[in-house]
């Protein structure tokens, strides 16, 4: 009889087991995450967040996914005292069982949803990825602690997310249009005002401020036919009248305008688009799927890029509002060419430098850094808002791309997409060894 009790016991030890370990390894897909980013870069576009606004978002929320599922591994390390001001975060309760993916998606949905507008469409998705967690068998005592977990990393991010003076520069006055000819004015169809001139004023994560990678100062203006600046007008001019089928495809595909107005007669109708931020936040999502990165790996990945954009367009925004470079659709409408119109609509602000130049050369070194150089990847993105994939033979290739596209557009003067490679890949690799994630530096690849 005994003997029979044993039997049923270790029976029943074996099955508790199993069943353990098979709710943890379904917790532990990737999925989950990759998914609750899309979420998040879905409402972006929804409630049409400026390319830095929506960085911002992506950061703190990607640092509460970081931090949440730091204790699954003791591989990663701490941003706290790395980044700005970001205190020791909450530790889980010792001895006690975690869902780590769990509290990491808890803390990045709960992040997510305090930075937008439209909590309504973040709370459908939560409660069915909810569900979802629910039913990989995960014990209700180990579910509750969990979610209990992510919302004190979450409240954490939070409240260091409240003092980066964001919500303080929502009322500092408007951009003041300088007089000067080689400045920048409001560009056509809406003649919208200049997006976030007082960015540089918010908190960075890594670098040290906003100028400490002050590039170099853009060609000066002139109307001299014979002048350098001429030359880059008429370069974009020319370019504009003679793109080839691919550079148009190429232009498109890296527009990224979160909000293009469109005219038909007397209506006005907006398009929304992914930001720039968002399409490097889609290939981390690329490149993880691609290696078959687990929840940690991806975490940290979305994480880096994420402090990048969000230090890269501080800086770029910087420059922009120093210079206050006048576009190159205002320039040769008024002394090249008045019908010109670029192929691409002229985002509202500054021209010096190229943001996508700057945001896609630092996300490019990056994800070079995580992922290893020739890294061949395909770049779906753009597929849901009507445009053909790309393919790439690097990050660096990706973002070189993106970097030309806005001369094929028309938006920007060849210096502002140089400059801002060089500023970009500078602020890349400073936060690469500013920011440590493994406490053993290896790469993915």
């Amino acid at each position: 009889m005994r003997s029979l009790y044993f039997i049923l016991l270790a029976i029943a030890l074996i099955s508790c087991s199993a069943d353990s370990g098979e709710w943890k390894l379904k917790a532990e897909n990737p999925e989950f995450l990759h998914r609750s980013m899309k979420q998040i870069t879905d409402v972006i576009v929804y409630d049409i967040f400026s390319p830095p606004v929506a960085a911002r978002i992506y950061g703190y929320s990607t640092i509460a996914a970081y931090e949440a599922a730091l204790p699954m591994s003791n591989q990663y390390q701490t941003l706290a005292g790395q980044l700005t001001d970001l205190t020791p975060v909450p530790q889980p309760q010792a001895g006690e069982e975690y869902c780590y993916p769990l509290a990491s998606v808890q803390a990045a949905l709960k992040v997510g949803r305090t930075l937008v507008f439209s909590e309504d469409k973040m709370d459908v998705f939560y409660d069915q990825v909810m569900q979802e967690f629910r039913e990989t068998g995960i014990p209700e005592d180990v579910f509750d602690r969990s979610i209990e977990y992510g919302d004190q990393v979450a409240a954490h991010v939070i409240a260091w997310s409240s003092k980066d003076n964001y919500k303080q520069s929502r009322s500092f006055p408007k951009y003041s249009i300088r007089e000067d000819p080689g400045s920048w004015k409001p560009t056509p169809p809406a003649y919208m005002d200049a997006v976030e001139p007082h960015w540089n004023k918010i908190r960075p994560f890594a670098i040290d401020s906003a100028q400490q990678f002050k590039p170099i100062p853009p060609t000066p203006f002139s109307t001299d036919k014979k002048s350098l600046f001429f030359k880059e007008a008429m370069e974009v001019y020319e370019m504009g009248k003679n793109l080839t089928p691919e550079q148009r495809e190429i232009a498109f595909f890296w527009d990224c305008n979160p909000f293009m107005m469109n005219v038909k007669g007397h209506v006005m109708f907006a398009t929304k688009k992914i930001s720039p931020g968002g399409h490097w936040i889609n290939i981390t999502r690329v490149a993880c799927t691609k290696v078959k990165a687990n929840f940690g790996q991806s975490a940290e990945a979305y994480m880096r890029v994420s402090i990048a954009l969000m230090d890269a367009f501080m800086s770029c925004w910087d420059e922009k509002y120093r210079s206050a470079l006048i576009r190159p659709e205002t320039y040769i409408n008024q002394y090249i060419d008045e019908d010109w119109v670029p192929v691409l609509q002229t985002p509202p602000f500054p021209e010096y430098t190229s943001g996508h130049s700057v945001i896609s050369a630092a996300s490019a070194v990056t994800l070079t850094n995580l992922f290893g150089d020739g890294f061949v990847f395909t770049d779906s993105t753009e597929i849901e808002f009507g445009l053909t994939a790309r393919s790439f033979n690097s990050f660096l290739d990706a973002s070189n791309e993106a970097a030309i596209s806005r001369m094929y557009g028309g938006i920007h003067y060849r210096p502002a997409c140089e400059v801002g490679v060089k500023e970009g890949r500078a602020i890349g690799e400073f936060i690469l060894k500013k920011v440590r994630t493994r406490k053993e530096n290896t790469a993915m690849n």
